[in-house]
């Protein structure tokens, strides 16, 4: 803990890139591990073309947010230490794959979601094609779509153009945003240091971006509980849960 608390204290510009570890320890489960989402939904099913053309797919997906936004979760440890690091003018930001928008609940102000959100909801159309949502422009929180859920509707509507709701989040198959992936390229090739929190470096594009961001000079640190492609490739490596490792590098 030692050699990661030395180098924060001497960067900067520090870029955190988290994935679906850091929010374990909140109470959010993960997807891939043991015991994850995927081992009770079928990760085939929920691409966005089965997303359009099944509705059964829609209630199955529902069911998973339902089960993803149970209890309310709150930031964790390692969640308000990168707040601490961003209000200290020592980092730029943070990337991150989640979709669970923990990273604002613990203060974190720069944040990009390359995968989107699920706190929101909006109008992908009521046929869109090749990844690519076609709705009207409605957007509502998430909140608004459980109100109708609870009430008995398995399979809500645009209100305005009668089209597919779907949370905001980017599903297989989908089209990812331009303007997220670019801002996250950018904001990485700054960085002095790269922390990769909670990630298994498995999905990609998103997997690349800390390697890009080491390629431009900064030193990439790994935390997760489990060995990742990159490891041999990080400047330092700590298999651990991520709140107590930067609890103590940072808040301590």
């Amino acid at each position: 803990m030692t050699e990661l608390a030395e180098l924060l204290r001497d960067a900067q510009r520090v870029v955190a890139f988290t994935g679906a570890g850091i929010s374990t320890e909140s109470g959010i489960p993960d997807f891939r591990s043991p015991g994850g989402v995927w081992t009770r939904y079928d990760p085939r099913e929920f691409t966005f073309d089965r997303y359009v053309e099944s509705a059964e797919v829609r209630r199955n997906s529902w069911a998973m947010r339902t089960e993803l936004f149970d209890g309310r979760p709150s930031p964790n440890a390692a969640h308000r230490a990168l707040a601490q690091l961003e209000s200290e003018g020592r980092a730029l930001g943070v990337i991150t794959q989640n979709i669970d928008g923990l990273h604002q609940d613990a203060g974190s102000r720069k944040v990009i979601e390359i995968h989107g959100t699920m706190r929101d909801v909006e109008c992908i159309g009521a046929a869109p094609r090749m990844g690519t949502p076609d709705g009207c422009g409605f957007r509502r929180e998430a909140e608004w779509v459980f109100a109708l859920l609870e009430g008995g509707q398995d399979d809500p509507r645009c209100p305005q153009c009668g089209g597919i709701i779907k949370s905001a989040t980017i599903s297989f198959g989908q089209m990812m945003p331009t303007d997220a992936m670019e801002e996250a390229v950018d904001i990485v090739q700054q960085a002095d240091v790269v922390l990769t929190i909670g990630s298994s470096l498995q999905v990609y594009p998103a997997a690349e971006i800390p390697m890009i961001g080491k390629e431009a000079g900064a030193r990439m640190v790994i935390i997760n509980r489990e060995e990742t492609p990159y490891d041999s490739q990080a400047d330092l490596v700590i298999h651990a849960n991520a709140g107590e490792t930067l609890q103590r590098a940072v808040l301590d």
